[in-house]
């Protein structure tokens, strides 16, 4: 298969479903979707053999006991689950347009990782949105959003279906061209030659760390946050803590100063299980 999707998720039902409905009508139907769940119940589990039910792709859903955020290690299992060399990483929360996947393979080249973005809706329009606005594709509509809570601004520039003008955004934007979890592709040996996602590190920038270990090791990044398009669905985020962006920064300040690439506590732990 083309590429491997690896959605993160934990205790959000509601909003992984429409997740899901989103990947089910992608314009390009040659991938796998791998749901890395660091905890969750059994209610996630009985969400994901629903649409296994539906889907004509293959869908899997790697778990490990809920230990506190521990994000990393769910994604360092799940990358060695999937089934092809190209992966795709977005979060539980994140529904995407029918031509997300299809961006992602478009913008592909070996030597470098994708940067996305995404549009973030308030609670309101997260509520609003149906699997019928999902399947029909409203919800990524700018007159359907500006009237079900989303104020108007530049930013639902983003949503544009010109490809011409996203290309000149993607061109112009001040944007750094980051790892970012929710909407990012890169080849899975990439990945592996820097150890994956390093599980020192709880919540906070834990995903730009690799793309910044992966730079070190000579990688580029293309922008492709007005190409590949998600709506990030709000919710709550009791596990930031000052604490812990603290200790993040202080990880990749010293991996960005000493140009380190591998790390040691990371997806090499289960090569040999």
């Amino acid at each position: 298969m083309k590429v491997s999707i690896i959605i993160t998720t934990y205790k959000a039902e509601e909003w992984l479903r429409k997740v899901l409905v989103g990947f089910s009508v992608q314009s390009e139907t040659d991938f796998e979707v791998v749901i890395a769940d660091d905890g969750s119940t059994e209610a996630t589990q009985k969400v994901v053999a629903e649409f296994q039910s539906k889907f004509n792709f293959p869908i899997q859903h790697i778990w490990q006991e809920d230990d506190g955020f521990q994000k990393c290690k769910i994604l360092n299992k799940a990358i060695l689950q999937t089934k092809s060399d190209y992966l795709l990483f977005t979060d539980g929360d994140c529904i995407p347009r029918k031509d997300f996947i299809s961006q992602h393979l478009k913008y592909k080249e070996e030597g470098y990782f994708l940067s996305g973005g995404y549009f973030k809706l308030p609670m309101e329009t997260s509520k609003k949105i149906t699997t019928t606005d999902i399947e029909q594709q409203k919800c990524f509509s700018i007159s359907w959003l500006s009237k079900n809570g989303v104020k108007k601004s530049f930013k639902l520039t983003k949503l544009t279906h010109n490809r011409i003008f996203a290309s000149f955004m993607n061109w112009i934007t001040p944007t750094k061209k980051t790892f970012n979890g929710h909407n990012t592709s890169c080849y899975k040996k990439d990945l592996l030659a820097v150890n994956g996602f390093n599980e020192e590190m709880q919540y906070g920038g834990l995903d730009r760390e690799v793309g910044e270990r992966l730079f070190n090791l000579g990688l580029l990044s293309k922008q492709i946050r007005y190409a590949a398009i998600c709506l990030h669905l709000d919710h709550k985020r009791g596990y930031a803590t000052t604490e812990t962006w603290e200790k993040n920064n202080a990880i990749r300040d010293y991996n960005k100063k000493h140009k380190i690439t591998t790390i040691e506590k990371g997806i090499s732990q289960y090569l040999s299980e």
